[in-house]
């Protein structure tokens, strides 16, 4: 894990890369978040993070010469509101194999007014129903979707099912999905599963490392059923179990010992 210094983007790679464009290099170095940017000076037309261990998409300054943002192979689960008033001439944004979940998550990305080319494949969003008629219709100017190009008929039929009444209908319920689900959230407390602090911070971090959707959905039920990853189910202690117990050991003591 490393921060994301001053002294590390001064002495990170940065070359003229094969578009002709000044790119930063900041790959591999599992960071966690973004901070610090300002000490690019505004120099770069692309960043490359990929290869990191960032979560949330936020903490730019203001980088009106930033064009492209490479950020494969991150653990990406959100975007942050308010992106265009600090990349307001961003093209391309870069997101295979991350962890972003909901249509409703994609919507922040409407506000980039110059956005033609984004990438979300490997991520558990691309397997939702309807994704790419709901990221054509949410995104008018973007060309490039998975580096496939969105044809005119394929916006045109994103926009007549998302302007009916279903559609409605169908965007309030992706609304609501993205406000309620959070990553790792919800979670039951110990007194209700019998779990040490230890066990959930645990289960805490398999959820965080999680690759899918249906992957946190498996380990919260664990959590809410009392289990470890790779463990029995951990049963409540009452006294009763406890004397059992107790006896249990007696006895194989006394087997034992004849």
């Amino acid at each position: 894990m490393v921060k994301l210094t001053t002294e590390l983007i001064q002495n990170s790679m940065q070359y003229m890369n094969p578009c002709k464009d000044r790119e930063l290099d900041l790959r591999g170095y599992k960071i966690t978040q973004i901070e610090n940017l300002g000490a690019t000076l505004d120099q770069f037309d692309t960043i490359d993070f990929s290869d990191n261990d960032i979560r949330k998409l936020d903490g730019f300054p203001l980088l009106k010469r930033l064009k492209c943002l490479l950020l494969n192979n991150n653990r990406i689960v959100r975007i942050s509101d308010g992106l265009e008033q600090y990349l307001p001439n961003l093209e391309s944004m870069i997101l295979t194999n991350n962890n972003i979940t909901e249509l409703g998550d994609l919507d922040v990305l409407s506000t980039l007014p110059k956005l033609k080319t984004l990438s979300l494949m490997h991520n558990p969003v691309a397997n939702k129903q309807h994704y790419r008629a709901y990221v054509a219709y949410k995104l008018p100017e973007l060309r490039l979707l998975d580096f496939r190009k969105i044809k005119q008929k394929e916006r045109d039929e994103a926009n007549t099912l998302f302007k009916s009444k279903k559609g409605k209908e169908m965007q309030k319920e992706i609304t609501r999905k993205a406000k309620t689900f959070v990553p790792g959230g919800n979670m039951p407390d110990a007194k209700v599963t019998n779990l040490t602090p230890q066990e959930i911070h645990k289960i805490r971090e398999a959820i965080k490392n999680a690759s899918s959707l249906h992957e946190v959905e498996r380990l919260t039920r664990m959590l809410q059923a009392g289990q470890i990853p790779g463990q029995k189910p951990l049963q409540p202690q009452t006294q009763a179990s406890n004397g059992q117990q107790e006896e249990e050991e007696e006895m194989e003591t006394d087997a034992n010992g004849q």
